[in-house]
């Protein structure tokens, strides 16, 4: 049999995520996500300074990001592929799509041009079990 939470409980464990994340970093890569324990690949094209309160209370399990998260001038022109936030030591990875891709994280326009602006649009995490 599978551990099965209740959705407090999940709503609480994605709470803790708000002391990790919140004025941490989120960076935009090109490629495919090398695992949240292995060294970074592809190149960095976006990184963004993520707010003091990163993000909204969680509610039926799944967490969202809260206020703006923006880079006001891209560091590199690429296909964004995948990203990494990072807390301290810890680190979050998952995919990138466009809006209305239904990616993990999406962004206003996912083929990034040196200097344009790029606005994460939605970020979504969700408790599974």
């Amino acid at each position: 049999m599978a551990i099965t939470l209740n959705t407090t409980l999940k709503d609480t464990l994605l709470d803790g995520l708000d002391s990790t994340f919140n004025s941490g970093t989120l960076t935009i890569y090109t490629g495919s996500p090398p695992g949240a324990g292995n060294a970074a690949t592809g190149t960095a094209l976006v990184v963004i300074t993520l707010p003091a309160d990163a993000f909204n209370a969680a509610s039926g399990g799944t967490k969202t990001n809260a206020g703006t998260w923006q880079d006001l001038s891209a560091n590199a022109s690429g296909t964004a592929g995948y990203f990494r936030m990072v807390g301290g030591s810890n680190i979050l990875e998952g995919t990138v799509t466009a809006t209305g891709g239904g990616g993990d994280l999406t962004l206003d326009n996912v083929v990034i041009a040196i200097t344009q602006q790029v606005t994460v649009t939605s970020f979504t995490l969700s408790s599974t079990n």
